[in-house]
């Protein structure tokens, strides 16, 4: 008896459907996630373009605050963080990691130079300072920096 070749593609996409796969469901669990937070909608745009261009995924947020409440802080891999923003600051929220014990690897970016709080984010385990605008190169190694636990960046 012919089958009709809708049932069978049915029936593969049925066996194999991303959903039942057992080795999609494994990939989706060690997709690296990436949590951006700046209050600039452009920047937050732009980096979470990046960072998916790299093949990793990006949760972005308008400010520390957001991040901190959202279910994505138990999962990023790395943060990517705006200095100066309305209410809780870049570095406010680094130190409210390190104060909730949470070790997250986290690149600061910032339109403002300012030594002294590049040297105290850099004490404080930061992987990476960068000044705005920067080259995209520089916020890559960054990323792979930050992922494989290794030195600073500035």
């Amino acid at each position: 008896m012919p089958h009709s070749s809708g049932h069978v593609y049915g029936a593969v996409l049925t066996a194999i459907g991303f959903q039942t796969n057992p080795a999609s469901i494994e990939l989706q669990q060690v997709t690296t996630m990436i949590a951006i937070v700046d209050d600039d909608e452009s920047v937050r745009k732009a980096t979470k373009s990046l960072v998916r261009s790299l093949g990793y995924e990006a949760a972005t947020f308008c400010s520390a605050e957001e991040f901190l409440g959202s279910s994505q802080l138990k999962t990023a891999a790395c943060l990517i963080t705006d200095v100066r923003m309305p209410g809780m600051s870049g570095v406010e929220l680094q130190d409210r990691l390190i104060a909730d014990g949470r070790s997250l690897p986290t690149v600061f970016i910032s339109a403002f130079s300012d030594e002294r709080v590049q040297q105290k984010v850099l004490e404080s385990g930061a992987v990476g300072y960068l000044h705005k605008p920067f080259e995209e190169d520089r916020l890559i190694e960054c990323i792979e920096t930050a992922l494989k636990g290794q030195g600073a960046e500035t």
